[in-house]
């Protein structure tokens, strides 16, 4: 099952398309982990591609496509922002940023996904949840995906 959405950059708009692709895990018997752990990845990756990449400008869209299949969700964010370097951004955990707001976000988003990966402009997202995991990376390439977006 594959489908895509176009939404404005308006906060708004996210809930529905959180519950879209929630539902569909659903049906496609992903496990409760599985659907909460994308569930939070979604809310921010869509939240940082409408207040982060498009300014909250209404008339800017983020388009949102995913696919399911028996064993992974596939979701890629793209909106129409300048874009940014995800290596540059402070890592949440050092003593100096903990108690700023920067970069959590990414970093539940690697937290929670196998795979996750931006183009070259930092304007598009690829992640990718392996079903039932059992709280181990799927498979070697995800590790190595992993290792790379560490910096995140």
């Amino acid at each position: 099952m594959s489908e895509s959405f176009e939404i404005a950059s308006i906060p708004s708009e996210i809930e529905g398309i959180c519950n879209k692709i929630i539902a569909d895990m659903g049906n496609a018997k992903f496990s409760k982990d599985d659907v909460f752990a994308v569930h939070l990845a979604l809310e921010e990756a869509l939240i940082n591609a409408v207040k982060h990449g498009n300014q909250m400008d209404p008339s800017k869209k983020v388009k949102v496509e995913y696919t399911i299949n028996t064993n992974k969700i596939k979701i890629t964010i793209e909106d129409e922002g300048r874009g940014f370097k995800p290596d540059e951004v402070p890592d949440p955990r050092l003593g100096e940023n903990l108690y700023k707001y920067d970069g959590r976000g990414l970093l539940l988003i690697q937290s929670f996904m196998d795979q996750v990966e931006f183009n070259e402009y930092g304007n598009c997202l690829n992640m990718i949840r392996f079903k039932d995991r059992g709280g181990q990376i799927a498979d070697k390439e995800s590790k190595v995906l992993r290792k790379k977006t560490d910096t995140i």
